[in-house]
């Protein structure tokens, strides 16, 4: 068996109709509570492996649209230990924007329990999407291509399209870096 190396393999290219496995499904629980996260995730969590990303929205400082930071610490102790927060810093001013603030923000926010990644920390990967119907390319975090698996915790902010809406934002904005927002 041919040894997986994360971050390679992106070059091919398999047409819709030769995928297996499932459409990409949205799951939605009631449990707002650490035990709410492990249901959920015990549900999705046979084909997530190797070095693994958590994607979730992190919050400006004091943020109260977050989920709180307990319930993913004990989350992640019982069902993903090893797990590695992914962020990028944000594009527009605000307590994500450097770093260094980056940085400040989820230790205010207490998300300093693990190892957080700012995948632009250290610049971008431009990766080929090959078939693409709106683009060719795109600008990811240096980081994020080392990552095996990703898993997305994504909360209700209100907003009109909420689940979909809030999940896809959440997973792209574990991608998007300053250089592809201003594209």
């Amino acid at each position: 068996m041919t040894e997986k190396i994360p971050g390679t393999g992106g070059e091919r290219y398999v047409p819709y109709a030769e995928r297996t496995g499932n459409e990409s499904i949205v799951y939605f629980t009631r449990d707002l509570s650490p035990e709410g996260l492990k249901k959920l995730y015990r549900r999705v969590n046979g084909r997530i492996q190797g070095k693994v990303a958590v994607k979730l929205h992190t919050g400006e400082q004091y943020g109260p649209n977050i989920i709180p930071s307990a319930w993913v610490k004990e989350f992640l102790a019982s069902e993903i230990p090893g797990a590695t927060i992914v962020e990028t810093n944000t594009f527009y001013e605000g307590d994500r924007d450097t770093t260094e603030k980056h940085r400040e923000t989820l230790k205010v926010n207490g998300w300093d329990f693990c190892p957080v990644d700012i995948t632009d920390e250290f610049g971008t990967a431009d990766l080929l999407v090959l078939g693409g119907k709106w683009f060719d390319h795109m600008s990811v975090g240096r980081e994020l291509p080392k990552y095996d698996s990703l898993v997305t915790l994504t909360h209700f902010k209100g907003h009109t399209m909420g689940v979909s809406a809030a999940a896809t934002r959440t997973s792209a904005s574990a991608a998007q870096t300053a250089r592809s927002a201003s594209a």
